[in-house]
């Protein structure tokens, strides 16, 4: 098939379209569109950091304006999607279970060389859920012989849970305040759902079209990244053949010397345009996660700084993109503090080129809207490298 050749501009739409972020509610409103934005993106990843409210939550947020957290969790229960890995832990669409076996079974097989005592133990665990149902770790006793070397240091009991659940012979739900439930497959999964281990080849197939759904523009490196935990990933070695056969589009971008991008066929027609919403998006959003592919179609250089040596930080602990059409217009390194009810903006810092009046005022508003999804009723913003914005969007907050 022909290599299709675009614009950076329409790049940018399709890249925001397949995000979810080519319009506000782009999947309409209500529990049921969270169930639909899930299925689109194919996974939302999952994050315990609670700066600011948590990834997973913020990321629905972005696009389901009157989300309400309690609809994930609804959804869980009624195990229409379900909680594994794809490249990071996340929420996945149920009907996609059969194809979270590949990585167990990987996983599974790298388990086979645990020792004995490893294996004892998780035949411990085993036995217990089986004979007494759901459980979560402080159900068992602290078997920990040595004190604790550091956080990634589990006790006997967590590594046979988590060594359980990651090679699919257990599965967790979520409790109100976030832990882990540790169940049986048979009792989450729903009779109906196919459970037969897919091919190698069928789970690549799979997985190139179901993330570059989520993607819209994709390198192979990010494709491939996705499914990072299969054995024998078979991704990039069919990128070429699918190509070949019409299932995917190889893509060229002008005035943009890049590795290959690939994109699916419904592109090359559909007709797009990007809103002039403001959106204020997690750092583990979908859109964000890729910084080779912000800095080639958005000119923006970000990183998650939490991960970063305190003296090497430029913008803040916890900084949060602000995307405004096609571009981003500001970082926000932001806390939530849900005794006094406030949100903390310790450094707004904006982007060039300059931000028109408009967009600050929409700005404002989306971090008033931000402020009360982090159930925060005074915002109060501590640094920013524009002090003439500053002004117009605190007279708008007030």
């Amino acid at each position: 098939m022909k290599t299709v050749v675009i614009d950076r501009s329409q790049a940018r739409k399709i890249i925001l379209h397949a995000a979810g972020l080519a319009k506000p509610a782009q999947f309409g409103r209500g529990r049921e569109a969270v169930l639909k934005l899930i299925d689109h993106l194919g996974y939302v990843q999952l994050d315990t950091n609670y700066t600011v409210e948590r990834a997973h939550h913020h990321t629905i947020f972005a696009r389901v304006p009157d989300y309400q957290p309690a609809w994930l969790w609804d959804l869980l229960e009624d195990a229409r999607v379900f909680e594994y890995l794809t490249s990071d832990s996340g929420f996945i669409p149920m009907e996609d279970y059969r194809y979270s076996l590949i990585a167990k079974k990987s996983f599974e097989e790298r388990y086979g060389e645990a020792t004995s005592a490893e294996l004892n133990a998780m035949n411990r665990v085993m036995d217990r859920i089986e004979r007494e149902g759901p459980l979560m770790l402080k159900d068992f006793e602290n078997d920990r012989t040595e004190a604790s070397s550091g956080w990634w240091d589990w006790r006997p009991a967590k590594v046979a849970l988590e060594r359980l659940y990651f090679s699919g012979k257990l599965m967790v739900m979520r409790d109100k305040t976030f832990h882990k439930v540790y169940d049986l497959p048979n009792n989450i999964v729903p009779r109906e759902i196919n459970r037969t281990v897919p091919t190698e080849e069928e789970f690549a197939r799979f997985s190139i079209k179901r993330f570059l759904g989520g993607l819209g523009l994709a390198y192979a490196n990010e494709l491939a990244w996705r499914v990072r935990f299969a054995k024998n990933n078979l991704v990039r070695k069919l990128l070429d053949t699918m190509v070949q056969e019409g299932e995917i589009c190889e893509v060229e971008v002008q005035d943009l010397k890049t590795k290959p991008l690939y994109m699916l066929p419904a592109y090359r027609t559909k007709k797009l345009a990007a809103s002039d919403a403001v959106y204020i998006l997690s750092p583990f959003d979908p859109l964000n996660v890729f910084r080779k592919r912000l800095g080639d179609f958005f000119d923006f250089d970000y990183q998650v700084e939490c991960f970063v040596p305190a003296p090497k930080r430029k913008y803040g602990y916890f900084s949060l993109p602000v995307l405004s059409g096609e571009r981003f217009i500001a970082r926000m390194d932001s806390k939530a503090d849900r005794k006094t009810r406030i949100l903390t903006v310790h450094n707004l810092h904006f982007e060039k080129p300059e931000v028109g009046n408009k967009e600050l005022l929409a700005f404002a508003d989306s971090l008033r809207k931000f402020a009360d999804f982090n159930q925060c009723y005074e915002i109060k913003i501590t640094k920013c490298n524009k002090r003439d914005y500053l002004k117009t969007i605190r007279e708008q907050l007030h």
